[in-house]
């Protein structure tokens, strides 16, 4: 008797035998058992999920000579046609293959007639997104209202190409792809029965490879068998799947974390010594980062953690994120590269280039790299600035002594500096923010620039004036909505604390509570006290008058703008060359096409 694999072999003849696909066996049952048999079904996954072992056994119900129930006997003359794939009644049609219009039209002719002798006649079209849209059209009416004898049921692994007519006319079943952990475990169930030795590992190696399909897993389970000698080994098994254990990637994220980039290449050297598929290493090195993830995290959903443990607590969760993105990106790359090992090894040096540094820790090549020299510069700028502070405290000091307050290192705002101080104390960098703002130049009255401040003597502010009004619009820092608004705004006056300004009429909509208020604070950070802010929107009269007469900064701007490009087009215009070439070749400027500077 010749060998029959195990796909065959094992393949589900009742819905007590599936495996997975609840929520398609629950319907079903329920459905035959309350004798609710729609007349068309399709069934939708990814290859391997049962779609047509499901459409069978439904057929199977269908026909069974002791009555249509959720149960078939699998011992009448009906059932064991079936199983055997011999049965008249049941006609199962490759789509893939009978597309043409003229086959759908050929199969549908013999609809009217009653079945042979079963009680119903099945049509079992697989792969039915393979047909032609003339072919669906042929199949609509019949599809509607079939015969009462007659049952349709579909197979597809692409539903999407499917025209809505169709879909509209069936009970449509999404059967899941298969976890790991059902298939590692159905094929624990055949060895047993196959009284075939295994180690448990292996098994979970082929039903990560089997990528959801129960088929390719028992395909695998077979090519492993024959490969190991009748047994299975996680070794044997690794071998001929192309895949790398975890010990080697768990050392190769042990050098990434610890910067060791010469250990790092002579480790993927080694793995490289035997020929692993570096695609399906790749995965792995995924499939270890999202473990290492989920235990950072969620630490009691993962059961075996003794062999990454360590290495969860040597790498940071920030760095098993950034690793799975880099991998993950490298993965799509791969098939770019010129040599797949050359692909795998970029991955792990971006990994060990983009590493976040910790505390204390530095990247290996930057040690290297530091020598003598550069620790004596570093050694001598120090000294320079220790040398640029005492200067400073010196003359800080001498002032002091003349002026008696004391002037700290960063005065505010709207103090002003003794001359003889801002020329005498070196300039030190400072941050630019909201909170801190530049101190106004000194005025240029020699009478003002004599006087001293005093102890008693209050602090000088700025003033907004209505002269410089376009001048403290940029210096507010306001960004968004704010900065559009205050724009369009004139400056109307500012006394005790009160500012008022006057909106544009054209730019009323852009006023709002929160923007006010944001522009309130801004402007009480400029002036160093709290203001109270009032905006009025100008009504067309007051626009006409005052709103001309003053510019916004909105209109200033615009003004400035087109007497630059006016005078950019009068230069080009005037310009000698372009006179001769307009005089000698009539030629012109193209309108819009200067641009000032």
């Amino acid at each position: 008797m010749s060998y029959q694999v195990l796909a065959r072999k094992w393949r589900p003849q009742n819905f007590k035998e599936m495996v997975g696909q609840e929520h398609v066996l629950r319907a079903l049952i329920n459905a035959l058992d309350g004798d609710r048999l729609h007349h068309a079904y399709l069934f939708t996954g990814t290859r391997g999920v049962g779609k047509t072992t499901i459409a069978r056994i439904l057929a199977k119900c269908l026909n069974c000579e002791k009555g249509v129930s959720s149960t078939p006997c699998g011992e009448c003359n009906s059932c064991i046609e079936i199983t055997a794939g011999n049965f008249v009644d049941l006609i199962e049609v490759d789509a893939a293959s009978r597309t043409k219009v003229e086959d759908t039209r050929e199969l549908l002719d013999n609809v009217q007639y009653a079945p042979t002798r079963a009680r119903f006649k099945v049509y079992l079209i697989d792969e039915v997104h393979m047909l032609t849209g003339h072919s669906f059209n042929a199949l609509l009416k019949t599809l509607e209202e079939p015969p009462p004898h007659v049952k349709f049921l579909f197979a597809t692994t692409d539903p999407q190409k499917l025209p809505a007519t169709i879909l509209s006319r069936c009970l449509q079943f999404n059967l899941k792809r298969m976890p790991v952990d059902m298939i590692s475990g159905h094929l624990q169930y055949l060895l047993k029965e196959e009284s075939i030795p295994f180690e448990e590992p292996s098994l979970r190696l082929i039903a990560r490879a089997a990528d959801g399909s129960m088929r390719d897993a028992l395909s695998l389970l077979d090519q492993s068998i024959a490969f190991g000698g009748n047994e299975l080994k996680e070794t044997d098994v690794r071998d001929m799947l192309g895949t790398v254990s975890h010990e080697p990637l768990i050392a190769l994220l042990k050098s990434v974390s610890a910067g060791e980039g010469s250990q790092l290449l002579q480790q993927v050297e080694e793995l490289s010594g035997v020929s692993p598929d570096f695609a399906a290493s790749c995965d792995a090195l995924i499939s270890l980062l999202h473990q290492l993830a989920v235990l950072q995290v969620v630490p009691e959903s993962i059961q075996d953690v003794d062999s990454i443990q360590e290495l969860a607590k040597q790498l940071t969760k920030e760095e098993v994120q950034l690793f799975y993105q880099i991998a993950l990106q490298g993965r799509g790359d791969l098939a770019l590269a010129p040599d797949p090992r050359a692909g795998f090894e970029m991955i792990l040096l971006r990994m060990l280039s983009f590493r976040p540094l910790r505390q204390g820790m530095q990247l290996a090549s930057s040690a290297d790299s530091i020598d003598k020299s550069t620790s004596e510069a570093s050694k001598k700028k120090t000294l320079k600035v220790d040398a640029q502070k005492e200067v400073n405290n010196k003359v800080a000091k001498e002032v002091s002594q003349e002026t008696k307050p004391v002037i700290s290192e960063e005065p505010p705002p709207w103090e002003v500096i003794p001359a003889s101080l801002e020329t005498a104390i070196v300039e030190k960098p400072r941050t630019e923010n909201k909170t801190k703002r530049k101190i106004e130049e000194l005025p240029e009255n020699k009478d003002q620039q004599k006087q001293k401040p005093t102890a008693t003597s209050a602090p000088v502010k700025k003033q907004a004036s209505k002269q410089a009004w376009h001048e403290i619009v940029p210096q507010l820092q306001l960004g968004g909505r704010a900065a559009e608004l205050i724009k369009h705004c004139l400056l109307v006056k500012q006394e005790n604390g009160i500012i008022s300004l006057r909106l544009e009429k054209s730019s009323e909509g852009l006023l709002a509570d929160s923007i006010k208020l944001e522009i309130q604070s801004a402007l009480a950070e400029y002036n160093g006290n709290s203001v109270s802010l009032n905006i009025t929107v100008a009504d067309a009269e007051t626009e006409e008058t005052q709103l001309q007469s003053n510019e916004t900064p909105a209109q200033r701007s615009g003004r400035k703008a087109a007497e630059k490009q006016q005078q950019a087009e009068q230069n080009i215009i005037s310009d000698p060359f372009v006179v001769e070439l307009s005089n000698r070749f009539g030629a012109q400027i193209v309108p819009g096409s200067v641009h000032p500077k």
